[in-house]
């Protein structure tokens, strides 16, 4: 399967649950708007969601991924399995002995380190708390599953961990309809959005078992014990959950710090959830293929490869974020009055989130990069500069988000999250370059001002179209209209993005389809890779 495949299918995953993603936040948007229940529901679920990306998928596709592949190679499945269930009896009983300590300490943790700024309004603080206790073991699911997608990533079995996730979003849209078909108040809504995100946890672990089992790699729980494998596990999976995890533990500060402002936790959501589909669809899917590619190339000595992989990799991300960034920042009105201006969801609201996600578009080509870069430290079991550089970033964020939210509120918040995020790649890079684990590629060099030039033209034609077309793009007409309009600005941008790449030399989708084309030389105990 070529390098481009395996993006392909983890994308395509990505995609959907990304696309279910909108749906379920326009439901939201529409029943909660940006108020108190918004807010609380937010905040809530920020906490565990940010305690599995640290802990879980920045951990394990960091630090798991190359000694399970490692052991596939050294001593087959069976080997491989021994460890995983090592593993397994380890994380299993940490996360019910943090689950129940952090259940048990939640009114405390709300009030200083979720949402402080809820503690003058109790019954926003109560709200918080009581949804914070029902989602929390979410956590616990997710994390485990996060282990078993680290599993079938590492057998190239990429499509069940990256469909997984889309269950969420299913669930959650099925709560939202439900509750408007029986026409629930808001707080209600709230709870049963809580209940379906626990639900959710169980069936995402429940799918990536099954396909742990089906790959011939099943695995049985173990008594906990320090093994020298997990160990070294330990060792390099602490920095790499910092590492892995940075963009999540930016949002968690500033979510702490918007609690300050009424209605400021979800603008800062709902802008997030529409960014994150570049994001998710390019960047996490070139971060999960490329570091087991990577870490397969090392270990074989292969260095001419493994900066091949790094250089088509940075390559075809910037050839998909560049424009995708031009786009969101000088469109995001209409396409936030598109989403979400309906039922509770005033024009003020558009106003604020598309300021926030205007912003997020110029930092989107940063937090991309980041994910390419960061596989050519972990595939060489280094996570220790990289958390170090993720420090850095952490404090720039909280500097900047402290100094600019009691003047710019919400849109200080996110310039300081743009930076942090271009001071953290920029570091990456500069790093890999001075080690000489970056092998210069003019192509390369020469195609991103090209990329850049062509993304900048187009960001210009669509400025003036949505200038020319602010009648249909506005609130007054109907939805169809808007969004006909908008498809068509995109579909024309797209167009002349590409046009524009191609004829400057900027893009040469044959020499990048050749560049990555790469089928598995696995030996006979690794299984084969999905269909």
């Amino acid at each position: 399967m070529s390098l481009l495949k395996k993006f392909a299918t983890v994308a395509s995953g990505t995609l959907m649950s990304r696309i279910l993603g909108f749906t379920r936040e326009m439901l939201m948007a529409a029943a909660l708007g940006t108020g108190p229940v918004a807010d609380a529901f937010n905040a809530a679920f920020r906490f565990p969601n940010t305690f599995r990306r640290l802990f879980a998928e920045g951990a394990f596709n960091a630090a798991f991924v190359p000694l399970f592949a490692k052991e596939i190679e050294a001593n087959g499945i069976d080997g491989a399995r021994r460890f995983a269930e090592e593993v397994f009896g380890v994380l299993f009983s940490v996360l019910l002995a943090l689950t129940i300590l952090l259940e048990l300490s939640m009114p405390l943790l709300v009030q200083y380190v979720i949402a402080p700024g809820f503690a003058g309004d109790a019954t926003k603080y109560d709200m918080t708390v009581s949804l914070a206790i029902i989602m929390f073991p979410y956590l616990m699911c997710m994390s485990l599953g996060a282990m078993m997608a680290g599993m079938l990533n590492s057998l190239h079995r990429y499509f069940a961990a990256a469909i997984a996730p889309v269950f969420l979003n299913v669930i959650l849209i099925g709560v939202l309809a439900y509750a408007w078909y029986r026409g629930a108040d808001g707080l209600t809504v709230g709870y049963a959005l809580a209940w379906g995100v626990l639900a959710a946890g169980v069936v995402q672990l429940a799918i990536v078992w099954v396909a742990v089992r089906d790959a011939g790699a099943s695995i049985g729980f173990r008594r906990p014990r320090l093994t020298p494998g997990v160990k070294r596990l330990l060792v390099l999976a602490l920095p790499a959950a910092i590492t892995g995890g940075i963009t999540q533990i930016n949002l968690l500060i500033n979510t702490a710090i918007a609690t300050g402002k009424d209605g400021a936790v979800a603008a800062l959501a709902y802008a997030d959830r529409i960014y994150q589909l570049p994001l998710g669809v390019v960047g996490i899917a070139v971060a999960i293929v490329l570091l087991p590619e990577l870490s397969r190339a090392l270990r074989s000595g292969n260095e001419v490869e493994a900066s091949n992989l790094q250089n088509r990799s940075v390559e075809f991300t910037l050839f998909l974020t560049l424009p995708a960034a031009a786009a969101l920042f000088v469109m995001s009105e209409p396409i936030v009055r598109l989403l979400y201006e309906r039922g509770n969801f005033s024009p003020e609201a558009t106003a604020i989130v598309a300021d926030v996600l205007a912003i997020y578009g110029l930092a989107l080509p940063a937090f991309v990069l980041i994910k390419a870069f960061l596989p050519g430290f972990f595939a060489r079991e280094d996570t220790r500069t990289p958390m170090i550089f993720a420090g850095v970033s952490v404090v720039v964020n909280v500097s900047l988000a402290l100094t600019l939210f009691p003047h710019l509120a919400e849109t200080g918040i996110a310039t300081a999250e743009a930076v942090a995020g271009w001071v953290n790649a920029a570091l990456l890079f500069g790093m890999l370059v001075w080690r000489g684990h970056w092998g210069r590629d003019l192509p390369l060099l020469t195609r991103i001002p090209r990329l850049a030039l062509a993304a900048v033209l187009m960001g210009a034609a669509i400025w003036y179209a949505v200038d020319w077309l602010s009648v249909p793009l506005g609130s007054a007409s109907p939805l169809w209209t808007q969004a006909g309009t908008l498809a068509a600005i995109v579909f024309g941008a797209m167009l002349l993005y590409f046009v524009l790449a191609f004829a400057s030399g900027g893009a040469d989708i044959g020499l990048v389809r050749r560049s990555m084309r790469r089928r598995s030389t696995s030996g006979p105990t690794e299984p084969s890779p999905d269909p």
